[in-house]
């Protein structure tokens, strides 16, 4: 099975008329990172009474722009796509990637999470299709709890170096890159839809606990404490390496802004 771009899989007008099913999704809100996407059976269909989670054969999905969408076969993720526009769902073809500007990283974790169940032809039992955010996701706010030390070196010559500790907070930004690794290790067992108030603890303790190490990245560039309010950048790029494991690798997101007050 696999996607087909509409505007090359129709034959003129013709194909519209056989479209059994139509997947689509209404603007995602800011606070919503994974939704299920809504089913609309075509007047000239028949199919009036088809189950909600079978796709029919040369059924209509379209994405728009700042989406992706996934197709999940018996809990397992079979089609992804992160272009905008129409395509048709047909299952002779093989499954097919449209990574859009996700690029490379989706094509080797589609790989790695393995190839689609087979059932002799039959159509899956369950087959659901998700759509994701991947617009920025903003208005994520954090705080120190606790104090930060941060190195101050008085005399480089003398090795003479003392520590102060600082408090800050702000706002931090971040983006969905990789939907693949994000529904897998996170949000496989929502039925309807994943809100980001559902991690947003998890990921300002992550953040918090990646800070300490990333200053102290800042601080062996010779910036001083007084100075990091104008060095956002330094520090969200340090930030970014120091939680490339955890977001990154694992959870498929991004740190893109970060404000500190």
């Amino acid at each position: 099975m696999g996607l087909i771009k509409a505007g090359i899989g129709a034959l003129g007008g013709v194909l519209a008329d056989q479209w059994k099913e139509f997947f689509y999704c209404d603007s995602i809100d800011s606070d919503t990172l994974m939704v299920k996407g809504q089913k609309r059976t075509s007047g000239r269909s028949s199919n009036t009474k088809g189950e909600d989670n079978i796709i029919s054969n040369g059924s209509l999905i379209a994405v728009a722009d700042g989406q992706a969408m996934m197709i999940v076969e018996q809990g397992k993720v079979v089609e992804f796509c992160a272009e905008p526009g129409e395509f048709t769902y047909d299952t002779s073809t093989e499954p097919s990637i449209f990574a859009g500007s996700l690029g490379t990283s989706i094509l080797d974790t589609f790989k790695t999470i393995g190839k689609r169940f087979t059932f002799g032809g039959d159509t899956a039992k369950d087959q659901r299709v998700y759509y994701f955010n991947t617009k920025e996701i903003m208005g994520n706010k954090y705080g120190t709890a606790t104090p930060i030390p941060f190195r101050v070196v008085i005399n480089e010559q003398m090795g003479l170096k003392l520590s102060v500790d600082i408090r800050c907070n702000g706002e931090y930004t971040y983006k969905l890159t990789n939907p693949l690794l994000f529904y897998t290790n996170i949000a496989g067992n929502a039925t309807e839809q994943y809100e980001k108030t559902e991690w947003e603890d998890i990921l300002r303790s992550s953040l918090l606990d990646a800070l300490q190490p990333a200053l102290a990245q800042v601080a062996a560039q010779k910036i001083e404490y007084f100075e990091l309010p104008g060095h956002t950048v330094e520090i969200r790029n340090a930030l970014t390496e120091v939680l490339r494991p955890d977001w990154t690798e694992t959870r498929g997101i991004e740190l893109v802004k970060l404000t500190i007050n």
